[in-house]
């Protein structure tokens, strides 16, 4: 039995570093190709010196800090709402801050103290230097440290794809600190796993996973033409927000650009994704809270049918509901569809509790 674990987990890492040497491969030619048609463009990237007024828009909350005791880490929010009143934490994913719960801070401020949060590394939230201060665990205790800092002891807690997976394990390691869990385009963990090893497709669509394995090369594309990688994500036809969907602003491409066009602003983000592989598999797997999952069908990095399977490993009430016309920014494509879904959910527990 020890020689089939060793010789699966040779196969595994043999896997992924085979596949991450593909994507560098793909990379490179994609730079040469750009030098070749626009050499001057290719390495122009500007540094943003100042915020775009989106970003101090006082409707959307205020700025505060909060230092973490154990780690010495200080993250930045927006909070919006009455202090006093539940909790709502919501965690973004990548390559966002957090700007990208605009609609949901103006939303959920009148029955919530609605945190917006900067993910360790992100934004104005410190960002620990080494690739082991990414860990998994770590980011799980960041959660759990920030909830009891801000003074409470429980939440709903909302996040979106990467912020997605660390709701995922806050709520399957601290299940007392989760009231309910909602995430926006990212199946329960264990489901991504195992699905990405059975199906090419997905393992494609998850490249950049295994890209951003690579020290500074990911950092160093993504300046490229001015961050051209980072406008397409967000705006072009096969990764972006959809025809029907609610566009960017210039505005708002532009507080993405000052955020991500800082020296060093990269490294932190991309930081997450290289400790990945050495966390996975998960131990405890069981979600004990009722739980929403919301994703856009049109999702270019997640395939939907893993939102299904994900139904597995909710031991609660579990609603899934899929949006074919959005993408995977769903929170930001279709706001006000999903700023509905999740109040009908939040109420339905409310009223289910009751009864």
């Amino acid at each position: 039995r020890r020689v089939m674990v060793a010789a699966r987990a040779l196969l595994f890492w043999a896997l992924v570093y085979s596949y991450c040497g593909v994507c560098a491969c793909i990379a490179g030619l994609r730079l040469l190709w750009s030098i070749g048609r626009r050499p001057g463009e290719t390495f122009r990237w500007v540094v943003r010196e100042n915020p775009p007024a989106c970003l101090n828009d006082p409707s959307l909350g205020t700025h505060c800090y909060v230092r973490i005791k154990d780690s010495g880490l200080r993250f930045h929010y927006v909070a919006a709402g009455e202090r006093g009143k539940p909790l709502m934490l919501l965690l973004h994913g990548f390559p966002e801050f957090w700007y990208s719960w605009r609609h949901q801070l103006r939303e959920f401020k009148s029955e919530y103290r609605v945190v917006a949060l900067d993910l360790r590394g992100y934004g104005e939230t410190d960002a620990p230097p080494h690739k082991e201060n990414y860990k998994l665990d770590c980011l799980i205790a960041d959660i759990k440290d920030i909830l009891e800092s801000l003074g409470y002891n429980k939440c709903v807690l909302i996040g979106h794809d990467w912020g997605g997976m660390i709701a995922w394990l806050v709520a399957i390691c601290y299940p007392e600190m989760v009231t309910k869990l909602i995430v926006v385009n990212f199946p329960h963990p264990s489901v991504f796993t195992e699905y990405i090893l059975r199906h090419p497709s997905q393992l494609i669509k998850s490249g950049y996973y295994f890209f951003f394995q690579m020290p500074w090369f990911p950092e160093f594309m993504f300046t490229l033409n001015d961050f051209k990688v980072l406008k397409s994500l967000f705006t072009s036809q096969a990764t972006g927000i959809g025809r029907k969907g609610c566009r960017l602003t210039a505005e708002d491409i532009e507080a993405y650009l000052y955020v991500f066009s800082q020296p060093g602003a990269l490294t932190g983000p991309i930081n997450h994704y290289r400790t990945l592989f050495s966390c996975l598999p998960l131990q405890h797997h069981e979600v004990i809270m009722p739980t929403l999952l919301l994703w856009g069908e049109r999702d270019a990095f997640m395939e939907v049918e893993m939102a299904e399977i994900t139904r597995i490993y909710v031991k609660n009430h579990f609603r899934l509901t899929i949006l074919s016309e959005a993408s995977h920014w769903l929170q930001q494509d279709q706001p006000d569809i999903v700023n509905k879904l999740i109040w009908t959910f939040l109420k339905e527990e409310t009223k289910r509790k009751r009864e």
